[in-house]
């Protein structure tokens, strides 16, 4: 199995754990990742506010490359994955406006032409590698544990693109991740804040109200028992993991959770060691 990795910028920069990981779990599962190094920021859910063109010409530019390697492009992070898929679905569905991008895209030698699939690791390894095969390959079953599943917004929303990211997942009711922690051999928590916003997206102009988003979930979790929360967005995690004193204190209680990385989650099954999946980076300590 060969992908072409899109890493976007959290996993190189701020949480380095979550390009650690995925590479250590790859290798373990006998999946081969091309890194695209060549690719930039995804804009992040921002750029389109300031230059909806810029910001079509700017993924499309990324998924050239892996169109050239011939290969699905696949996330680890929910806000680079819908930034990609919804770049794809507008221009694999308007001409005139992938004519317009592939002018400016010429000007670099590339040319988008819509070849390459566009998917986050969590849907390759339901959809493509098959959670059966994960399970016979747990080392160290996750039984001693209560895992909270945080789906957070963008890879779940909007619904009208679920046949380039998701297939068959309900975005009120999504299972994929719960359905991955009993694979390997965990107990998934159930909890009506596991597909909410984390509020991320939300600090800059609303950071009260962010803080909040964050204080509740985290303490919905605690309040069912979560021994960690997992989740498959880097946004999430960052927020999850550095805030939960704000977070405590907006929502007026103490809260310490640990908050893992998909790719920690599933290379703690397999049996990898702290360092191997970057445990130590987490600032909430996580020490199983």
């Amino acid at each position: 199995m060969k992908y072409a990795l899109y890493t976007g910028c959290t996993a190189k920069e701020s949480t380095p754990e979550l390009l650690k990981s995925t590479m250590a779990v790859a290798k373990v599962l006998g999946i081969e990742l091309t890194i695209l190094e060549e690719a930039s920021c995804c804009g992040a859910s921002h750029l389109q506010d300031f230059d909806e063109f810029l910001s079509l010409v700017l993924n499309a530019r990324n998924i050239c490359y892996a169109e050239k390697l011939g290969l699905t492009l696949i996330t680890i992070c929910n806000t680079c994955q819908i930034n990609l898929a919804t770049t794809k679905d507008r221009l694999d569905n308007d001409e005139e406006l992938k004519d317009r991008v592939n002018e400016k895209l010429k000007e670099v030698g590339l040319e988008y032409k819509g070849s390459s699939e566009v998917k986050h690791l969590l849907y390759v390894l339901r959809d493509e590698l098959g959670y059966e095969k994960i399970k016979n390959m747990v080392k160290k079953p996750l039984s001693d544990f209560n895992i909270a599943p945080f789906y957070g917004c963008h890879n779940i929303r909007p619904s009208e693109l679920q046949n380039i990211t998701n297939k068959g997942e309900n975005p009120y009711n999504p299972t994929s991740l719960d359905e991955l922690i009993e694979t390997l051999g965990g107990k998934a928590v159930e909890y009506v804040r596991k597909n909410s916003c984390c509020g991320f997206h939300a600090d800059l102009q609303a950071p009260n109200t962010a803080a909040k988003l964050t204080g509740l979930a985290l303490s919905e979790a605690i309040d069912n028992n979560a021994d960690f929360v997992v989740t498959p967005c880097p946004l999430c995690q960052l927020n999850f993991d550095v805030k939960q004193h704000e977070a405590g204190k907006k929502v007026g209680r103490d809260i310490e959770l640990p908050v893992l990385h998909l790719a920690q989650m599933i290379g703690l099954a397999l049996g990898l060691n702290k360092k191997e999946l970057g445990l130590e980076h987490n600032v909430t300590e996580a020490d199983f």
